[in-house]
């Protein structure tokens, strides 16, 4: 297995080219105005946070939208670092009790779009207003900060105060962090946040300070009743004409929105943005962000409907779309995925609520047929929780080198030889504990039989819980216009009929069934399709909720698991810097989670983008969205002229 991924990912990879002829000297340069990206994945309009969904097509538009981070991800270093952009200068302090205060001055030119200065009490109403209980009061889901000290202090009204934020002035702020979750092993990304304008998302609120941490009081002192209400953000973020969610207005990022109509959004460049961690700034002045489709977007593409095709996934588009690199008229980039496509289950129904359903469900999936006939040679079948693009498969695969310091003395070495022979382990062994579900009915059917669900007069399987006869009559809905409902009608239904369970198959509009995935409202199916990608900070932990009686819930299935909330909590817990515990803890998730299945992972793939040869320095593998690739990116007839080696210049190997 090891290999087969090595060379799958190597040989992908290594495709990436761009041919593009050189324009002869003194010819005239076509100024490019307009670069028109297309997606498979709708957007939802969630422009704002993923307090409402996340889309990965709405976090592209947030890239655009949002920016100056306190942190960063440093592909390049593989770590998290202050954005040099926004912090001119940190300290780091460790209380008695082991709480850690990370103190950041920020720079004095941070602007939002509107010409208003950003300054460290936009950081502070950020994290006050993702912790908000109004966000729930208006069908979201606040962020969990139960890393920020007095969090839960803060949070149950027993302070008026959050002690964990306090800020020193305009250009200074502290973040500390609770020693109760601490280690953490992206400790650095516990800090990550971008400012929002409190004067549009709260009119008539501000932020204090009084020296115990900060909070949301009102401008106008003389009212009796607080102006942060539900009410007021059900105004200012959800009104669908004008609302913050789906047209924020002021922003902070490279670009701002202009126009949006529930398919295509436009954007323009910010005229106030200083720059991303790099120092670059946008240069292509509008960006037209829309739908694609698989049929035909290749075709669109060459005839210059589309510039630019991101995360194109389906076997036949990407087919078509190697032609056109073949012919020489396009270029493109590859990418593995950070995510997987799966099924999740909605085990508030308990019949999805049964891990022995569960089971026999994957048992009757032919995964393996399916990424053959959605994806070709361009997916690989998943067991867990993982895309093949996190550096941990890479580390667990053989194909990403362990880190290991060079030694200098006998117990380093010593170390040194125990931690490559702990590697040389997990490269051997990598995932095969986890258990290969394939397209077996009879397993599924002894899955069934061992559980107590017996076949009734229909045919179908059925048991008696909590009283009730639950019968497997089951609905799954997947996204309107997806080309795999042919293969799962033809393969997947019958298979499950033979062990004696019923699937309806329904298309749903891809809002509607985000708006079903994320539990905003009553969800009357048992099973979604549907694919994700994770944030660079992966902590699985974030998924479960915890119910009144202190049981930890997958959020979007309702499925619990307390053993695999531990192995979460673990993970997490892991020391910054020991990439072997976390490996090892992070497989044991993995082993666990194929288990109990909150959903049933199906395959990750390698994304393609295909574009306009004039596109030029589009380096989108080394960003998590193209979003972020494209501020770096220009347009030009002129290719860019090769480096000129230098005396003196080479890699020296010690």
């Amino acid at each position: 297995m090891r290999k087969i991924v090595a060379v799958l990912l190597a040989a992908l990879l290594l495709l990436t080219q761009v041919f593009a002829a050189a324009e002869e000297s003194g010819a005239e340069q076509t100024e490019y105005t307009r670069l028109v990206v297309g997606h498979t994945t709708q957007m939802k309009g969630d422009f704002f946070t993923g307090m409402w969904g996340n889309t990965t097509s709405d976090i592209d538009v947030r890239v655009l939208l949002h920016d100056y981070d306190l942190i960063y991800w440093d592909s390049l270093e593989g770590m998290f670092n202050f954005n040099p952009s926004v912090v001119t200068e940190f300290l780091v302090t460790e209380e008695e009790d082991g709480d850690r205060a990370y103190t950041m001055v920020l720079s004095h030119d941070l602007f939002y779009s509107d010409g208003s200065r950003i300054t460290a009490w936009d950081y502070a109403f950020s994290i006050l207003l993702q912790i908000a209980p109004e966000i729930t009061e208006i069908g979201g889901g606040p962020v969990r900060k139960d890393h920020l000290v007095g969090s839960a202090a803060y949070l149950s009204g027993e302070t008026p105060y959050l002690s964990g934020v306090s800020v020193g002035g305009d250009d200074m702020i502290t973040i500390t962090l609770d020693h109760q979750y601490l280690p953490f092993f992206f400790e650095m990304g516990l800090l990550m946040c971008n400012p929002y304008p409190i004067s549009v998302i709260a009119p008539g609120v501000r932020v204090k300070d009084d020296g115990n941490g900060v909070y949301l009081a009102n401008i106008d002192e003389t009212l009796t009743e607080p102006v942060f209400t539900a009410e007021l953000l059900k105004e200012t973020i959800l009104n669908p004409e004008t609302g913050y969610l789906s047209h924020p207005s002021v922003v902070s990022g490279p670009y701002v929105l202009t126009s949006w109509d529930g398919v295509t959004a436009e954007f323009a460049i910010n005229e106030y943005y200083k720059g991303n961690p790099a120092g670059e700034k946008p240069s292509i002045p509008t960006l037209v962000f829309t739908l694609a489709k698989n049929e035909t977007m290749i075709d669109q593409l060459k005839n210059g409907e589309f510039d630019l095709l991101n995360k194109v996934l389906n076997r036949d588009a990407i087919d078509a779309g190697m032609e056109l690199i073949g012919a020489e008229t396009h270029a493109m980039s590859n990418y593995p995925r950070t995510g997987l496509c799966y099924i999740s289950f909605c085990c508030e129904h308990p019949a999805a609520n049964s891990e022995a359903v569960r089971q026999a469900v994957a048992w009757c999936l032919d995964r393996d047929a399916l990424i053959a006939e959605y994806s070709g040679n361009y997916g690989l079948r998943v067991d867990g929780y993982y895309g093949i693009g996190q550096w941990m498969y890479g580390l667990v695969y053989g194909t990403v080198d362990p880190p290991m310091k060079e030694p200098e003395t006998a117990e380093e070495r010593q170390a040194n030889e125990e931690a490559r022979a702990a590697w040389d382990e997990i490269i051997e062994t990598n995932l095969t504990n986890l258990t290969v579900y394939t397209a077996d009915a009879e397993q599924a059917k002894a899955v069934l039989d061992a559980d107590g669900w017996t076949v009734n007069e229909e045919g179908l399987r059925e048991k008696e819980i909590d009283g009730e006869k639950v019968v497997l009559d089951l609905t799954m809905v997947y996204p309107e216009g997806n080309t795999v409902a042919a293969f799962l009608e033809e393969h997947f239904v019958p298979a499950l009929a033979e062990a004696g369970i019923r699937l309806t198959m329904k298309p749903m509009p891809m809002t509607e069934l985000l708006h079903s995935y994320y539990k905003q409202g009553e969800r009357d199916m048992d099973m979604i399709y549907v694919a994700s990608n994770f944030d660079v900070l992966f902590d699985p932990a974030v998924q479960f909720q915890l119910d009144e009686d202190g049981e930890p819930n997958w959020s979007f299935t309702r499925q619990s698991d307390r053993e695999l909330y531990d192995l979460a909590l673990s993970m997490r817990q892991t020391e910054p810097g020991d990439v072997l515990t976390y490996v090892q803890r992070w497989i044991a998730f993995q082993e666990r989670f194929n288990q109990v299945l909150p959903v049933l992972p199906i395959y990750s793939n390698v994304y393609f983008d295909f574009y306009t040869p004039v596109l030029r320095n589009y380096a989108v593998a080394e960003h998590t969205t193209w979003t972020g690739a494209i501020v770096g990116a220009y347009m030009s007839d002129e290719p860019p002229a090769e480096a000129e080696e230098e005396p003196g210049t080479e890699e020296i190997e010690d």
